[in-house]
């Protein structure tokens, strides 16, 4: 029945007109708002755990309201360290690290969190698999298959100790002290608390579900906001949870839909059925920015696009044609035509931020474009114009499409012969083996040093090894250097040396340009969009 205001006026009985009686809970906090947010991809794995779904998507939905560390990241700011889960931490040597956990933290199921459950967030059951705490040795999903519902799955293991190569056990000191202990040395530790995936889990929660899948649908975490329903490739509605250690969330609810086009994402964010539309492209900013309640927040973020070569393709085996791939790229056309200049070329697979620690490798750039370079590799590896596979995506990465047409053309104008072929997910990505010759990929700038995304991605436990695509004895000698070297010089030269190796000798990637963000939204939510994938719904940043 549709009330009236002099009939609700009348239903308040002997209230003064116009004076709405509400509890008094109400009437200190307010109604608050919901918000629906347009995605191109919620989960890759149809998962919401942040170590299998270790992806771009993971981290918008991911961080920082849903799961949470001992470290956080600033995600307003600089990126850097900032208290989260535990109130200070330090050193206790080159191979040791003491947290004091925030007292009174409460889960999503109401229990409070404690030092068990941090040990358990690094445990084996979790995390490991019973693999060892030793750098240098790639680990591979076909050793971990998982033989009950429980057991975790095959990827996680290796990718866990991407992470943490050489992370040996968690001591539980007290009920709110625990102590990390690592089998090397170590200067990136405080670092890997931050990055994705280091993040606490209900112990009680995992027990008491079923399967590893029952569980990964709705993990019990501490974070602002909670799982109310998640239904794969839909959509995903996060609850606020109101014992949140920080306060009071400000939004009631938070729910992502999955549209996998950009025109409908556009559509529904002009038509007001969404609050959000991320993964924009730049030639879509001028609709959404010269629409009235309209605007569109951008940043460049800590990510690079890159191109991955598979050396298993007996065509790409031959580091002279993925040299010469890495020549025939015009990068700054692409920037300009495909971004509108408003992102830029790297000086490879580098960030800025590393010049903090004296890291960064300022003489450094991407191979010279130089298609005729290009052509006299190709006639030294006697390339006869055989077709090159390139598995790509249909607009996953923004501009994806469009960029994976670019490439080609710049590469069969230098003579490669590259044959595309769309195809629809990650898994049917990885299942070209040997027939693959490349696919796209980004790399992230985790933990404010090279050993990421260098060493976490391309090394010896990275994804390209673990998938076969790549090996280079040289290239995981050197990232055992950059991981447990204590001696700044000495990391540098290593750090140098696997740039030479992956970028110009022996290349394993090429990397296209850093990656930029554009989301649109409604203008009267005053909200601001972080130098990253991840958005913070959290109370410091709504209706700044």
């Amino acid at each position: 029945m549709l009330i009236t205001r002099r009939q609700s006026l009348g239903l308040l009985g002997g209230a003064a007109a116009g004076a709405l009686i509400l509890p008094h809970r109400l009437m200190a906090q307010g109604a608050r708002r919901s918000i629906t947010i347009a995605v191109q991809k919620i989960s890759n794995n149809n998962t919401l755990d942040n170590w299998h779904e270790q992806s771009n998507v993971g981290e918008r939905v991911f961080y920082p309201n849903f799961w949470e560390g001992l470290i956080g990241r600033n995600w307003m700011g600089d990126q850097g360290p900032v208290p989260e889960l535990a109130t200070e931490w330090k050193r206790l040597d080159d191979k040791t690290i003491e947290f004091k956990l925030r007292q009174g933290v409460k889960f999503h199921n109401g229990d409070e969190m404690t030092a068990e459950d941090v040990a358990f967030s690094f445990s084996d059951e979790r995390l490991f698999g019973g693999t060892e705490p030793v750098g240098g040795t790639t680990i591979y999903a076909e050793d971990f298959k998982p033989k009950t519902d429980k057991e975790l799955p095959a990827s996680v293991p290796g990718t866990a100790r991407r992470l943490w190569p050489a992370l040996r056990g968690v001591e539980i000191v007290d009920r709110y002290t625990v102590r990390f202990h690592n089998a090397t040395p170590d200067v990136t530790l405080e670092g890997r608390f931050y990055a994705g995936g280091p993040q606490i889990t209900s112990k009680r929660a995992w027990d008491e579900a079923k399967t590893y899948a029952e569980w990964a649908r709705s993990p019990v975490t501490t974070g602002a906001y909670k799982v109310e329903e998640f239904k794969p490739d839909v959509s995903l509605t996060l609850v606020a949870h109101d014992e949140h250690w920080a306060g009071r969330p400000p939004l009631e609810r938070i729910r992502f839909v999955e549209v996998p086009e950009v025109a409908s994402r556009v559509n529904g964010l002009l038509s007001g059925e969404y609050d959000f539309a991320c993964d924009l492209p730049p030639d879509q900013i001028g609709t959404i920015a010269n629409t009235a309640g309209l605007e569109v927040q951008s940043s460049t973020i800590w990510n690079h696009r890159v191109s991955v070569f598979n050396a298993q393709n007996e065509i790409m085996a031959d580091p002279l044609v993925r040299r010469a791939m890495t020549h025939a790229i015009d990068r700054n056309a692409i920037v300009e035509a495909l971004w509108a200049g408003q992102t830029v070329v790297p000086r490879g697979l580098q960030f800025d931020s590393y010049a903090a620690s004296n890291m960064l490798i300022e003489d450094w750039t991407v191979p010279e474009y130089n298609p005729e370079l290009a052509r006299d590799l190709l006639k030294q590896a006697n390339y006869k114009g055989d077709p090159i596979p390139y598995f790509l995506l249909n607009n996953y990465y923004t501009n994806q499409t469009a960029t994976g047409q670019v490439l080609t053309e710049m590469w069969q104008q230098a003579g490669i012969n590259i044959e595309i072929q769309m195809k629809e997910n990650w898994s049917q990505i990885f299942a070209g083996e040997g027939e693959r010759g490349l696919r796209d990929w980004s790399a992230s700038n985790l933990v404010n040093d090279p050993v990421t995304p260098m060493v976490n991605q391309f090394g010896p436990n990275g994804q390209a090894q673990q998938n076969l695509e790549y090996s280079n004895a040289e290239l995981n000698q050197m990232s055992v250097v950059l991981e447990t070297s204590t001696d700044h010089e000495t990391r540098r030269k290593a750090f140098r040396r696997m740039l030479e190796i992956a970028e110009r000798e022996d290349p394993v990637y090429t990397l296209l340009h850093q990656n930029a963000v554009f989301t649109g939204m409604k203008s009267e939510l005053n909200w601001k969009a972080a130098p990253a994938f991840a958005m913070d719904f959290r109370r410091d940043n709504w209706n700044v």
